[in-house]
């Protein structure tokens, strides 16, 4: 499956918002989703940006052929991927977040808005480039395709919270340590750092995305909700002492940190052994995120003092043996009750993510 970008010029009539849903899916693509980037035009069209799914086989263009075929015209098509799956006012609140703790990250959090990179004054590049103003300082911003005047005005008002703080002279907010990235082997990149209770919407939201296969792999039940109980031990305090009992959460987000695409949890079983569960949203599987959590829940363990890690699930989830494999231990595995029990002494730990 390929992510594909698409702009669509959608006249405001009932019933035409349906016959582009239904040009989309004849072509084979499923729409992801959906929304307003461009202002209206004299005829009351808008500009709305598709996030598309194109099955591989599937040329994207027979689908720009199929929504012109209905009357709608199609502006822009262009590759995405993964991280644009993050919700949209979620990831604003996020960057809003990071603004009014550090003034100084408004040049970035705006880029992250829009998609785009910021270009060296100066600098030669490709496709589109619009400058901003951030208080005394101009921020060149350039991405492959057109800005609108919509997009504008929502990072017109990060800079203005940025603006406002400054002038205020009100203190920066302790940021803290800087949560590690890490970049996957196709190249995306993520955030990684221990939960917090805070963290409870981020979970909920990861674990109704994924699909029905990857929560049953995980939680042993396809239900799209957790139980409140089960969620409050999934993201609670850290513990100081990895004790019989405890459990560490370990959360892999994107970028901006408005979105958690993946998740291990490690509990301490016995005094030699921790116990592991992870997940990864589907549209963030292949790429090693799973290989490196789950390198990640054997260094918590063995920085404790654990000998191994266990796991238990669906006997026909091999998925878990593979990705002990992969992170660089040597699994054993045995079917008891029905269910898979999965062993891995804990050994030093590769710290490639592949």
């Amino acid at each position: 499956m390929a992510l594909w970008r698409v702009h669509v010029e959608l006249e405001d009539r009932p019933g035409r918002l349906g016959e582009l849903a239904t040009a989309v899916g004849r072509s084979g693509g499923n729409i992801l989703s959906l929304h307003v980037v461009g202002e209206p035009a004299d005829d009351g069209s808008v500009t709305d940006e598709l996030l598309v799914k194109v099955p591989e086989g599937i040329e994207p263009a027979s689908m720009v052929a199929a929504v012109e075929q209905a009357g709608i015209p199609c502006t822009l098509l262009v590759r995405a991927d993964a991280t644009e799956l993050a919700d949209t006012a979620t990831t604003a609140l996020a960057l809003a977040r990071m603004v009014a703790a550090d003034p100084g990250s408004a040049p970035q959090a705006v880029a992250t808005l829009l998609r785009a990179r910021i270009v060296e004054p100066g600098g030669r590049a490709r496709g589109h480039v619009h400058t901003l103003r951030v208080g005394t300082a101009q921020v060149h911003l350039g991405r492959s395709w057109p800005f609108t005047a919509t997009e504008l005005s929502r990072a017109a008002a990060l800079l203005e919270l940025a603006a406002q703080l400054s002038l205020t002279g009100a203190p920066a907010q302790p940021v803290g340590r800087v949560d590690p990235i890490l970049v996957l082997v196709d190249g995306s990149e993520v955030r990684v750092r221990s939960a917090t209770p805070t963290d409870l919407p981020l979970v909920a939201a990861l674990h109704a995305r994924c699909s029905p296969e990857t929560r049953s792999a995980r939680f042993l039940s396809a239900s799209p909700r957790l139980d409140p109980d089960e969620l409050d031990t999934l993201v609670g305090a850290p513990h100081t002492a990895f004790a019989a009992g405890a459990q560490r959460t370990i959360l892999a987000l994107t970028t901006d940190g408005g979105s958690a695409v993946g998740m291990v949890n490690v509990e301490r079983t016995t005094a030699a052994a921790a116990s592991f569960a992870v997940v990864v949203e589907d549209a963030w599987q292949e790429r090693g995120l799973g290989t490196a959590l789950v390198r990640r829940a054997a260094e918590v363990a063995a920085e404790q003092g654990g000998e191994e890690l266990v796991a238990t699930t669906h006997t026909q989830n091999m998925r878990v043996v593979k990705l002990l494999r992969r992170a660089g231990l040597r699994p054993t595995a045995g079917i008891s009750g029905g269910m898979l029990h999965v062993r891995a002494a804990l050994s030093p730990i590769v710290t490639r993510v592949g």
